[in-house]
């Protein structure tokens, strides 16, 4: 009775959209392969190889489900220094692929060790929280916590590959739900707007945007606020709707007459301890916007700043050049209307028009084939995924399986977000696969792989 209790209490929703986002993903490398090989059980095909790495991680799959859950905790550290040490391996013994060395070379087969180290460091870093003694309003602990994910990630930079390296920030949702204090969100952020907004716009108006920001900041404390916001707020739309006909100069004359005005309220009424961190934090913040845009135009390469323009300024590039795939990837998608051409009927698919279709631009296939109707369902597919992965996080009894699911769930969530930001140029093109439907073994067996011991460790919680 025991056992078909448990038998029953498999997440058949997790499981059912799972087995669905693998069954598009198959079909639309078939579409995107359908023209030049479409071999079903042959590795020399990409749908062959596909077919046969999804019947090999059904046989892995299996193989979880019949074994105790609780190895994987039991043996979380050791899994996670030994997928550590393979990514150390990979930089001596492995191979180079497009620039990269970032596989191993196994019996004539490619195994990217990047794509187990997801699941090693999610098994560590959730037995790391799950500790009882962690206190996450220590600085060591929070240390300790980064350097778990950090590590992994710095050992993918110096192969080089970022991209798979920056979905390792996927480990700040599990924090977050330990209890990691907001702050460092919002500090996150703000150092992500600087950096992004330096290489937009002018580094002068990131300069006026920074010191309006600290006026508002400053803003907040004072006694009688409302008058004071207003015009502040006021004055950031007029420089921000001014600032191409407008000489800047007048403008940070303006802002800097606020500065004053607001800074002098503050020292009256005798806050001066806000007054002298709101500057310090507009002159660093300062600083680090004129760095960055020094830095993109002097220590970067030509081509890494194409990657970069081509996200953040596509009218700099060349349409011929870094620009063509997004530009192929868009026109595919929006060929595709709202129903699509159809199963096998994508003309940019056919004839190869997007580059690298079976791996980064998967989504391209959807959205020509399948249309709006065919991207939206996916979009479901992938937010419901991520609903019940919460779901099962927050039903686990142990906290180890807690953070492991919100983990898994910020890997999913990263992978999928960047790569069909990618593939419409709203993100940067940084190498990204589509979890669960872009073409690759090792790829497609670890999140296989992650999912299914969730899945075991869900089907016990009531064991």
């Amino acid at each position: 009775m025991r056992r078909r209790a448990a038998a029953k209490s498999i997440d058949w929703i997790l499981l059912s959209v799972t087995v669905a986002i693998v069954a598009i993903g198959w079909l639309m490398l078939y579409a995107a392969s359908y023209e030049s090989d479409a071999s079903l059980f042959s590795f020399s095909s990409a749908i062959g190889s596909q077919t046969i790495w999804l019947g090999v991680s059904a046989v892995i799959c299996m193989a979880i489900m019949v074994t105790d859950w609780r190895i994987w905790s039991s043996f979380a550290y050791p899994i996670m220094i030994a997928t550590t040490l393979s990514l150390a391996a990979v930089l001596i013994l492995g191979k180079e692929i497009k620039g990269a060395t970032s596989w191993f070379s196994i019996f004539g087969f490619s195994v990217q060790p990047s794509e187990f180290a997801k699941l090693g460091t999610a098994l560590g870093f959730s037995a790391y929280l799950s500790q009882p003694n962690i206190n996450l309003e220590n600085v060591k602990t929070i240390i300790q916590a980064c350097l778990i994910f950090l590590v992994p990630a710095g050992l993918i930079v110096l192969q080089p590959d970022p991209g798979t390296a920056i979905v390792f920030l996927a480990f700040f949702v599990p924090l977050f739900r330990a209890g990691l204090n907001a702050s460092f969100y919002i500090l996150g952020l703000s150092l992500a707007f600087i950096f992004i907004g330096s290489l937009i716009w002018s580094p002068f108006l990131m300069f006026i945007l920074i010191l309006l920001s600290a006026c508002l900041f400053l803003t907040l404390d004072l006694k009688e606020y409302k008058l004071p916001m207003s015009v502040l707020l006021l004055l950031s739309l007029f420089c921000l709707a001014s600032y191409n006909f407008v000489d800047y100069r007048i403008l940070l004359g303006l802002v800097v007459i606020a500065v004053g005005y607001v800074s002098y309220q503050s020292f009256n009424q005798g806050k001066y301890r806000i007054l002298i961190t709101g500057l310090i934090i507009a002159c660093m913040a300062s600083a680090l916007s004129f760095g960055t845009k020094w830095s993109f135009e002097n220590i970067l390469k030509s081509h890494q700043q194409d990657r970069i323009n081509v996200w953040l300024r596509p009218d700099l590039c060349d349409p011929q050049g870094s620009l063509y795939n997004i530009i192929q990837s868009k026109t595919a998608i929006g060929s595709g209307g709202i129903a699509g051409k159809g199963f096998l009927n994508g003309s940019m698919t056919n004839l190869n028009y997007v580059p690298e279709q079976k791996t980064d631009f998967i989504f391209s296939t959807l959205g020509e084939e399948q249309g709006f109707v065919g991207s939206f369902s996916l979009i479901v597919l992938f937010t419901l995924m991520l609903l019940r992965i919460s779901v099962i996080a927050e039903r686990a009894k142990m906290l180890f399986v807690r953070y492991y699911a919100y983990s898994i769930a910020g890997f999913i969530f990263f992978h999928f977000f960047i790569n069909v930001g990618m593939t419409m140029g709203i993100m940067p093109v940084i190498g990204i696969p589509l979890a669960l439907m872009s073409k690759g073994g090792s790829s497609l067996i670890a999140f296989l792989v992650m999912i299914t011991i969730l899945l075991k460790m869900d089907q016990k919680r009531i064991a």
